[in-house]
């Protein structure tokens, strides 16, 4: 659990970075802006990949901390036992997901954007870096769920 924990850490304080720099981003857009008269270029599109990121990754560190949204009227219907049996279920099936959709499927994309050389249009910047939330994201995910089956983490 401690290297959960460490994770956490890291993962809540990448997260509140990033959210600092989108905050300031968008206020140097407005004050760009409105104030001075002459917008900014990068901020639009800074913004946007900060906010894919947040997004992405918000969903991994959600996962890991078990907040994320869910229907539980089945598993209330059931007892303690078929209910640890459903969520193991469940993890599993998220797991697959996340290793072929968000790990393999976000690599590939990381790995053609790099391979094809494509880059942001105002910020320069290889798009495969911002794909590559894909993959980590997954690869958190994935750790979160096999982590909460090995700890009998499930209800």
């Amino acid at each position: 659990m401690e290297i959960r924990d460490r994770i956490d850490k890291i993962l809540g304080s990448t997260l509140a970075f990033i959210m600092a720099v989108m905050v300031l981003n968008v206020l140097w857009q407005v004050f760009t802006r409105f104030i001075i008269g002459n917008p900014s270029s990068f901020t639009d599109e800074l913004a946007r990949y900060l906010m894919i990121w947040v997004g992405v990754l918000g969903a991994a560190y959600v996962s890991g901390k078990k907040m994320h949204v869910a229907i539980d009227l089945v598993p209330r219907k059931l007892n303690k036992k078929k209910q640890i049996q459903l969520k193991i279920i469940v993890n599993i099936v998220i797991i697959v997901f996340c290793l072929s959709a968000l790990v393999i499927g976000g690599a590939r994309l990381v790995y053609i954007t790099y391979v094809l050389e494509q880059y942001s249009p105002a910020l320069q910047i290889p798009l495969a870096l911002v794909y590559l939330v894909i993959p980590i994201s997954g690869a958190l995910i994935i750790f979160y769920k096999i982590s909460d089956i090995l700890n009998k983490q499930l209800l």
